[in-house]
């Protein structure tokens, strides 16, 4: 509970919100937007193309002004995490200081290299160059991965001891690879991806639209497209699994997910709209869509937020 006071909760709640929500936003062009980089980085010398290495370096300044807003936010975050929920660090700040600890020093290694990069272009000839690279956008995965291992492990506690009311004893492997993070991590990262390639792919298809029909135009949107595409059928399995996992090992999640009052079946599935009251307005429905989801069959039974009893229910404000 925030700050030990329940009338701080939805403050908390808000403020968290707002703060993962804005840095959200950075968070796919820290993990991805550098490999798109180093992509044109490398077809600029393997094929002398001078069209992507202008990209390459101009795309270069982005990814480092991206990464400071992107430092800014996280460390806040982190900031948060301690001060609005000090219950929850106070108790299990042993487990979660592993990964958050891993991130760290990927998101140094990252800044560092980001910054040999920056300094070594016309300074490093053309391979020693890219390979500075190299380790920026492996820093940004491996980054994300300890990230989401938090957020996993909360979803899926695991690899730890506990005595009296106290951690006792921990292993690190379980607590990094813990249940929910075999499907939230290659769900991150590929979101991250196509996120990433898609918004490249978006403005250089805005050039062409707009009549600039050159080689620089076609290759900025090839170098963030094919990307994306090529990893959208992966990202498609990644997340019907991740569902139906929720649906398994976190029933009343998903239905809080899926607008699921009642356990049923043949279930359908809304897309948008907003609960009033027991009713969905301005949503899209899709009958029997989450009974799909959840088994492969119109019949299969769907938890609802019935399943638990109203008094053990989180106040809506």
């Amino acid at each position: 509970m925030a700050l030990g006071d329940p009338s701080q909760l939805l403050p908390a709640r808000q403020q968290m919100a707002f703060t993962l929500g804005f840095h959200i936003v950075l968070v796919p062009f820290g993990v991805a937007f550098v490999f798109i980089m180093m992509i044109a980085n490398y077809r600029a010398i393997r094929r002398d193309d001078q069209d992507a290495l202008l990209l390459a370096q101009r795309w270069s300044k982005v990814a480092a002004v991206l990464f400071a807003v992107g430092a800014v936010t996280g460390t806040v975050l982190s900031f948060e995490m301690g001060l609005l929920w000090p219950g929850l660090m106070r108790q299990y700040g042993a487990v979660l200081g592993f990964p958050f600890g891993v991130e760290g020093l990927f998101f140094f290694l990252e800044a560092i290299f980001t910054a040999i990069y920056l300094y070594g272009w016309r300074r490093l000839p053309g391979w020693a160059h890219f390979w500075t690279g190299v380790p920026i956008a492996v820093s940004g995965i491996f980054g994300a991965m300890s990230v989401i291992a938090v957020n996993s492990w909360m979803n899926q506690p695991g690899g730890f001891t506990a005595s009296g009311g106290r951690i006792t004893s921990i292993d690190p492997w379980q607590v990094y690879f813990n249940h929910a993070a075999l499907y939230e991590m290659p769900h991150m990262i590929l979101a991250a991806y196509m996120v990433t390639g898609f918004l490249v792919a978006g403005v250089y298809a805005a050039g062409i639209w707009r009549g600039r029909r050159d080689r620089y135009h076609y290759t900025g949107f090839a170098l963030g497209f094919v990307p994306a595409a090529v990893l959208t059928p992966f990202q498609i399995f990644v997340g019907d699994t991740a569902a139906r996992a929720i649906a398994s090992d976190q029933p009343v999640k998903f239905a809080s997910m899926e607008y699921v009052a009642h356990t049923g079946r043949q279930v359908p599935e809304w897309l948008g709209g907003v609960y009033i009251s027991g009713h969905i307005y301005g949503g899209l429905r899709i009958p029997y869509m989450d009974s799909l989801l959840v088994g492969f069959g119109p019949g299969t039974k769907v938890t609802g937020w019935d399943s638990v009893p109203a008094a053990d229910r989180p106040p809506v404000v």
